[in-house]
């Protein structure tokens, strides 16, 4: 792999992590810690919203980043041409 396509190829990762990252801040602190008691007003399943976030929403949106990760991280190697 040539500089030219090792830099693009980290380009893309670091934006790949950067945006998962603005999406787990936005759940675990803006949904779950800071919008929590505007969500309580909401009912989803018998149960407010901020706790349902706060207890099984956010844990839910942690493992569904990790396979958006692995899926694109795979697609990414395979445009790159990065063997394991």
């Amino acid at each position: 792999m040539d500089e030219n396509n090792r830099h693009s190829y980290w380009r893309a990762n670091t934006a790949l992590i950067r945006n998962l990252l603005i999406v787990w801040a936005l759940v675990s602190l803006i949904f779950s810690i800071l919008l929590v008691t505007v969500l309580n007003g909401i009912p989803f399943g018998g149960i407010p919203l901020g706790f349902w976030m706060a207890q099984q929403g956010s844990i839910i949106v942690f493992v569904v980043l990790i396979f958006i990760y692995a899926i694109q991280m795979d697609k990414l190697d395979r445009k790159y041409n990065i063997r394991k």
